[in-house]
């Protein structure tokens, strides 16, 4: 008979899904991006696609606030679609980018399967607001930097705000406590293996909009 696994479950979903992480992380439009060989354009065609990925992320916060598996990660610190917006404006030069956007395919795919687990299972929910809140304070920063750095924006000014938590003052404190969340979510093993699927689908979600975004902005030979 196979021993029960105690291994935490911000453990399981961590190491379990870390194969579709690095691929997400060592795609080549995040290489180039991160390495200076792109300009600020496609880095705002990036920005574009992840304030479609939160306008739907973020749509469901209310509803799902009294949820019992997702309600107790829903921090009011974390939505960044105001922010993005305001990125937005700024990388633009005013607010006629909305009308404007069309997401990319890959990015139309994240934001359908996002709206679908929104409605039908919050558990899949979880996965995604998982691996895109706990990234965007992790790996998220590095970018931030790269863009201040490269396009003289103002550290954490307008055209990064994305990357910053003025409600979340420490972020290793905060993620501490949503992995203490995530051991404690009301989850049998079956629904938590689910999650952690889902978590590794939305990775590869991910990596597929970068992989839109480097063929729209294939690195100059």
């Amino acid at each position: 008979m196979t021993a029960p696994d105690d291994t935490p479950f911000s453990t399981l979903i961590r190491t379990a899904s870390r194969e579709q992480h690095t691929e997400a992380e060592n795609s080549s439009f995040v290489g180039d991006l991160l390495g200076g060989g792109l300009g600020v354009g496609a880095y705002t065609h990036y920005t574009e696609q992840l304030w479609c990925i939160y306008r739907e992320l973020e749509a469901h916060v209310e509803r799902l606030a009294e949820d019992p598996v997702v309600g107790p990660f829903l921090h009011p610190g974390l939505p960044r679609l105001a922010a993005l917006e305001q990125d937005l404006d700024h990388l633009h030069g005013g607010s006629g980018w909305r009308s404007a956007l069309v997401p990319l395919p890959a990015t139309a795919a994240y934001v359908e399967r996002v709206r679908e687990v929104a409605r039908e299972w919050p558990g899949g929910y979880l996965a995604h607001h998982y691996t895109r809140y706990l990234g965007d304070l992790s790996g998220g920063q590095i970018i931030r930097g790269t863009a201040e750095k490269n396009w003289g924006f103002a550290r954490k000014g307008d055209g990064v705000r994305f990357y910053t938590f003025d409600g979340i003052p420490n972020p290793a404190a905060f993620k501490r406590e949503y992995r203490a969340l995530l051991d404690a979510v009301p989850a049998d093993a079956l629904e938590k293996r689910r999650i952690v699927e889902e978590c590794k689908h939305a990775f590869t979600l991910n990596t597929a909009v970068f992989r839109d975004l480097g063929r729209e902005h294939p690195i100059s030979a």
